[in-house]
């Protein structure tokens, strides 16, 4: 079973990411109180695993907090999760794909952008299905239903 390790708000564009012990998600709408609100990209994840592997390719030891994500989960992996539910808590979360690295990534270390491009390397972003409450130490699963089918582009 995997579970939620971290929560982070960002306060604004390029902004600094303020950890949470707990924060509530929103349907439709992502992280109450996060800058980014709606959209296909209401909420990013990150793997505490994939985070550690990629410390090791670049060499070095940053906070996972650096990769910008909102919510950082163990004992799951994100690669080719798009269309799965992730159910945090009693939150539901559909996974719309995975999150490209931008140059802030090379901002935190030098060459970290190029080590995420592989392997989901950037983690995913996700809408809010269900929402509610979420804390830190939280049950973090794949929901036993699988994927919900998501819109055709261009129709959302």
């Amino acid at each position: 079973m995997g579970r939620l390790e971290g929560i982070w708000l960002k306060r604004g564009r390029r902004g600094p990411m303020d950890a949470r012990a707990a924060a509530t998600l929103v349907p439709g709408r992502g992280l109450e109180g996060n800058t980014d609100q709606g959209g296909k990209r209401q909420v990013t994840i990150v793997s505490r695993e994939r985070w550690e592997e990629l410390m090791g390719v670049v060499g070095a030891s940053l906070d996972p907090a650096a990769r910008r994500a909102n919510l950082l989960v163990s004992g799951l992996d994100l690669l080719e999760s798009r269309g799965r539910i992730l159910c945090i808590g009693a939150c539901r979360l559909r996974i719309g794909g995975e999150t490209r690295p931008c140059e802030r990534m090379d901002e935190a270390c030098v060459g970290l952008r190029e080590a995420m491009r592989s392997g989901w390397g950037g983690g995913a972003y996700a809408e809010v299905l269900e929402g509610g409450p979420i804390a830190v130490g939280a049950s973090a699963v794949w929901d036993a239903d699988e994927a919900v089918p998501m819109a055709a582009p261009g129709r959302q």
